[in-house]
């Protein structure tokens, strides 16, 4: 079976793509020259994030995700990035590929939690690959890539952050069920207001307006346990 090396070279945002989009670069090695017809790959691309340490703020941002930095020890797991398939072109010994990998701002999403929450420095990434090659100098041969092929990378932060300033400048996302965004476009129609910025102030005015509600009767009534939800990474 021909052995194959991964590594990863660099990544940087594609300042052309229609959504938030990184671009990672791949150097695939096999084994004694051996002639690569193609190569069906997958990726899973992890965060490892206790290979890295944290500021203050920065673990005050990460608290729904891992708890108290007490808890660190145990909670401090993977978090699961990506998971893309790339067709590798002909090659012999050792070539270099684009990685494209789409990305997502919307801050449900645990990584984009992570992300989001980081100042600088670097995050500790770790690419999983496996996939079908297809070989042979006088044949055809097919053989799988090893399930053990992997790759670490510590990817600048401010590649991201400067991937979601070109897509979203100076601004925010939000997520919002169907029944409340068309309640906020009613609103917003009855208003004539131009934009969601300005639909959004016209509610927080109308909140900082309106006069305390009067303190409720106390009611006796049985406690529920209270419910809470977290995005798995």
């Amino acid at each position: 079976m021909t052995e194959f090396a991964f590594s990863c070279t660099g990544v940087r945002a594609d300042p052309y793509a229609a959504g938030p989009t990184l671009v990672f670069r791949l150097r695939i090695t096999a084994d004694g020259a051996a002639r690569v017809h193609a190569l069906a790959l997958r990726c899973q691309i992890r965060i490892e994030p206790a290979r890295r340490g944290y500021e203050p703020a920065e673990a005050e941002g990460l608290h729904d995700l891992f708890g108290d930095r007490s808890r660190w020890g145990s909670t401090l797991q993977p978090l699961q990035f990506a998971l893309v398939s790339l067709m590798v072109p002909s090659f012999t010994g050792e070539t270099e590929v684009d990685l494209v990998v789409p990305c997502t701002y919307d801050l449900d999403i645990a990584a984009t939690r992570y992300f989001d929450a980081l100042r600088d420095g670097e995050v500790p990434l770790l690419m999983l690959f496996s996939g079908t090659a297809f070989t042979g100098d006088g044949g055809f041969h097919v053989e799988p890539v090893p399930w053990d092929r992997e790759a670490p990378f510590r990817m600048p932060v401010t590649v991201w952050k400067d991937m979601v300033e070109q897509h979203f400048p100076g601004c925010g996302w939000i997520r919002l069920p169907r029944d409340t965004m068309d309640a906020l476009l009613a609103f917003r129609s009855r208003q004539a207001l131009p934009s969601w910025e300005a639909t959004v102030q016209a509610l927080l005015d109308l909140a900082g307006a309106a006069p305390p509600a009067p303190p409720e009767r106390p009611v006796h009534r049985a406690v529920l346990p209270r419910v809470t939800e977290r995005t798995a990474p």
